[in-house]
């Protein structure tokens, strides 16, 4: 069966090429050259893949994936300027699955499609129904087939990659897990992106559960990582 991409990438120039080198890997490219059309295109269901580049006209990057991931999980991956750091943590945390910078090596390209549609493969195999599981931390209970977390009955709104994070620390209370290990069981071992991916996403569950909450609960162990555990009451 053909794979299908979408390509949503205003640059006439950037878009031919990337088609044509696409094409030519035997995949069946659509384009779309702005951000409204982009999003359009996408939540019709038909594309295996998209390529999303942030700077559009009408509907930037960032917003279209926004909106399309409230009823798909696509695969998509960003296409952002080199030093746009902060638009490569939004996307991600967005939901977006991978992103490379312009001006890119098409073979770094075409190997990150490799990886995002095989872990798209592996995720719909294994999206049978689940049975619940339940982790708590003091006050902190997650349950993982609902895609849930709370403290002490409050909802806390995690993102994709937020719940997965916080859910490789609940699962391993009290051990102490490396910036690597994290890396790899969150992001997997393929992945390709910064480094400090794992520091800033720690940053954000702080700021959602310990800073709202008032309970120390994630901790940084100097030179080894991070680990979750019960908060201490003295």
């Amino acid at each position: 069966m053909t794979v299908k991409i979408l390509l949503v990438e205003d640059e006439e120039k950037i878009a031919r090429f990337t088609e044509l080198e696409l094409i030519h890997e035997g995949y069946e490219v659509a384009k779309a050259a702005d951000g409204r059309s982009g999003l359009e295109m996408a939540e019709s269901g038909s594309y295996d893949l998209c390529l999303l580049d942030i700077m559009l006209p009408g509907l930037s990057g960032l917003e279209v994936l926004r909106r399309l991931r409230k009823t798909s999980q696509m695969p998509v991956i960003m296409l952002t300027a080199r030093d746009a750091v902060m638009d490569k943590v939004s996307g991600l945390d967005m939901g977006a699955d991978d992103y490379i910078t312009k001006p890119f090596a098409i073979e770094e390209l075409l190997a990150r499609i490799r990886v995002a549609l095989k872990k798209s493969a592996a995720a719909k195999e294994s999206s049978g129904p689940q049975p619940s599981k339940i982790l708590t931390c003091g006050k902190l209970t997650m349950d993982t087939a609902r895609y849930t977390a709370a403290y002490d009955g409050t909802a806390i709104d995690l993102t994709k990659r937020e719940f997965l994070l916080l859910r490789t620390l609940m699962e391993n209370k009290s051990i102490v897990l490396s910036r690597d290990t994290l890396l790899e069981r969150v992001w997997g071992y393929d992945y390709m992106g910064e480094t400090n991916v794992v520091d800033v996403y720690v940053y954000y569950l702080r700021n959602k559960i310990d800073d709202v909450f008032g309970e120390k609960i994630i901790r940084t162990v100097r030179g080894v990582g991070y680990v979750i555990k019960e908060p201490d009451h003295e």
